[in-house]
């Protein structure tokens, strides 16, 4: 029988032990959420320290991931590749124990913590995953997929309002192998949560949909035991067990309060605790019939073996799904994707349609979603304006017994209707993608990316393919005014590291930026559209849109054989603008190159060489978007013509004027710039 009370302190010990070493760091979730992980990793998580990435593993999520060492502390202890080494090099550089956990970094963590609620909500993205890859893939006497999802969270995660957005849809999504455990404490880094904090939280769950169990006594691991077996027992509804705990358990001075939070409990205090505990053991040292009871390798390979049998039967009795499946797993495309590209993009070339790129968008979802059933799309509650809906994807639905409902030819929706809600729909997108077996997309306006940023930004750290339809992506959604008109978004999007951000100008461009972001494995896209049509802008070649930025049109296109003077770079909507004052220039026989940059961020990561060809040494460049200015100056521009206030209510081409968002003003701006040369 396992010494439940010491696996426990095993964590205790560690958590304070590498909080005192590193000098920073929560030792007090770790401590208090001991026992609930000897419930829950002990007893019933489904897992395989040999193999962190096996399918059908349940997943784990520290959303309060300030309680670090306690995932770090089981990972070691269960027997993954985290030596004591590391718990030794706890938040210190290069380590494999940074101070929230992050996913490819350390082996065993599934997602990156660190914005409370993320957490919470990337757990709802991952149990809807196996819900739907269940659906899709399992068969009578086959449950190759048949996991659980398993999220501990705190009070911090629970005053974030995505958490109640997360909530929401899981209870609606009738998410029944997700069960969050609610480690409730009373207790912030501010003091006492009373006075601030005063959800009565079970009904809130319960009002949500979900079925709620407790309070327990968090630190009684018999009876978040049995809690846990009646969670895994749901059939119709996700579960939150809220469990009674102390912060800091242990700590004879510390417990129950704040001080226990975010800083080092201190030396004397440590050995305090150790005494209090009836831990008699050095810092960093964990006898082993400790290490025997937390042992989980020769479970999880006993488990993975179950699972390779099984797939094996899977495979023999549905060859074709079992390929499919594994290809899924991995991320990869099908091999025929390829020309699928090449077909939609020569397609979108030979129609040349003047359509808005949000339609533009749509027409390119219908090829790619027809011939990737894993593209999983979406919207906040605009779906008749983000266009993020196809032929190939009906809206995902439940039924009251909370499977999933499939079409007539048996497949599962594939466009969620998320509500209005960005902030979870994109956390959620990331926990899709962080599951595997689908390529999450979701639609706002451009304007709305606001309330994504958070989520957008954590995809990014992560490298991950998730992409962002944002749509109304200028002033010239007209009369809907500033509140929607987008001015500082895509310059500010544009910021984050390891984020592609495309504003294509036509269809060929838009069906080039689905691809592109298709095919890119290691991050996410973000893609934005326009609400009003865009002439198509002929060119000569489709090979270089991919590269961020191409030679759309020189002087002899307009008539003028003799070298540009000066560079016009546009992008989006207002490339129709440059090749119109291309013309404009040529009547004056001012010779102009036009360079469409559907996005700046691919255009930088290409050569030197390939950046000198598109916008050559020593001649002036002019910039056009209907967003701030600043972005621009990057690429050694004399004069940008764009927009550094907000915009106004009125018709658009009302707006355009007024803002010089014109080919005349943009024709007056180069010869501005070449009179001043």
């Amino acid at each position: 029988m396992a010494n439940t009370q010491q696996m426990a302190n095993a964590i205790r010990a560690l958590a304070m032990d590498a909080v005192q070493q590193a000098n920073s760091g929560h030792p007090g979730a770790p401590m208090g959420m001991a026992d609930m992980a000897v419930a829950l990793w002990g007893r019933h998580l489904k897992h395989s320290p040999h193999n962190p990435l096996w399918a059908d593993r349940d997943r784990f999520v520290l959303s309060n991931g300030h309680g670090s060492m306690l995932i770090y502390a089981l990972l070691h202890l269960t027997g993954y590749k985290l030596p004591m080494s590391e718990l030794k090099n706890f938040r210190q550089m290069h380590s494999k124990t940074a101070g929230h956990p992050e996913v490819g970094v350390t082996p065993g963590v599934e997602t990156t913590t660190g914005p409370l609620g993320q957490g919470i909500t990337n757990a709802v993205g991952m149990a809807l995953a196996e819900k739907l890859l269940a659906a899709e893939f399992n068969r009578e006497g086959h449950d190759i997929v048949n996991h659980h999802t398993y999220v501990f969270l705190g009070d911090g995660c629970l005053m974030e309002g995505i958490s109640h957005e997360a909530l929401a849809l899981a209870g609606a999504w009738k998410l029944s192998k997700l069960v969050a455990m609610y480690d409730d404490n009373g207790i912030s880094i501010d003091g006492q949560v009373q006075p601030w904090f005063i959800d009565n939280t079970p009904v809130r769950f319960a009002a949500c949909g979900w079925n709620v169990i407790g309070p327990v006594d968090g630190h009684d691991v018999d009876a978040v035991d049995r809690a846990i077996a009646d969670a895994k027992n749901q059939t119709d509804a996700p579960t939150v067990i809220i469990c009674k705990t102390h912060i800091g358990k242990g700590s004879p001075n510390r417990a129950n309060t704040s001080k226990a939070h975010g800083e080092p409990l201190g030396a004397e205090e440590i050995k305090l605790t150790r005494e209090a505990l009836g831990w008699n053991h050095g810092p960093f040292e964990i006898p082993q019939d400790v290490y025997s009871d937390w042992d989980a390798k020769a479970k999880g390979l006993a488990a993975e073996a179950e699972w390779d049998a099984h797939f094996a039967g899977y495979k023999a009795a549905h060859p074709e799904l079992a390929a499919e499946f594994v290809r899924r797993m991995k991320g990869d495309l099908p091999k025929a994707f390829n020309q699928v590209v090449v077909d939609a993009v020569i397609g979108a070339h030979a129609k040349a349609e003047t359509v808005a790129s949000r339609k533009a968008s749509q027409m390119a979802l219908e090829a790619f979603t027809a011939a990737l059933p894993e593209m999983l799309g979406g919207s906040a509650d605009l779906t008749g304006s983000n266009l993020t809906n196809t032929k190939s994807t009906p809206p995902l639905r439940f039924d009251l017994a909370g499977q999933v409902v499939l079409t007539e030819d048996g497949k599962i929706g594939r466009h969620i209707n998320y509500g209005v809600r960005e902030f979870g729909m994109a956390a959620v997108m990331n926990g899709v993608t962080l599951h595997g077996g689908y390529i999450p997309y979701g639609g706002t306006f451009l304007t709305f990316s606001d309330y994504s940023r958070n989520a957008i930004r954590m995809a990014a750290l992560m490298k991950k393919r998730v992409i962002h339809v944002f749509t109304h992506d200028s002033i010239g959604l007209g009369e809907d005014g500033p509140t929607h008109q987008s001015i500082e978004h895509a310059a500010s999007l544009r910021l984050i590291p390891n984020l592609d951000v495309w504003r294509p100008c036509d269809t060929a461009e838009t069906t080039v930026a689905w691809a592109v972001a298709l095919q890119n494995k290691d991050k996410p896209t973000a893609l934005l559209l326009s609400r009003q049509n865009l002439p198509y802008a002929p060119k000569a070649s489709l090979d270089e849109i991919n590269k961020g930025a191409y030679v759309l049109a020189e002087p002899a296109e307009v008539g003028l054989k003799k070298k540009a003077q000066a560079v016009i770079i546009a992008t989006g909507s207002e490339v129709q603008h440059a090749l119109k004052a291309q013309e404009l220039l040529a009547a004056q026989k001012i010779a102009v190159r036009v360079v469409s940059m559907p996005s700046t961020t691919t255009f930088d990561r290409q050569s030197v060489a390939y950046k000198a060809s598109v916008l050559p040494a020593g001649v002036p460049r002019v910039a056009i978007e209907m967003g701030v200015t600043d972005g621009w100056w990057k690429y050694g521009c004399a004069a940008v013509v764009g927009i550094d206030t907000y915009g106004e209510s009125a018709p658009a081409p009302v707006l355009f004027k007024h803002f010089g968002f014109t080919p005349e003003n943009l024709a007056d701006t180069v010869k501005k710039v070449l009179l001043t040369k």
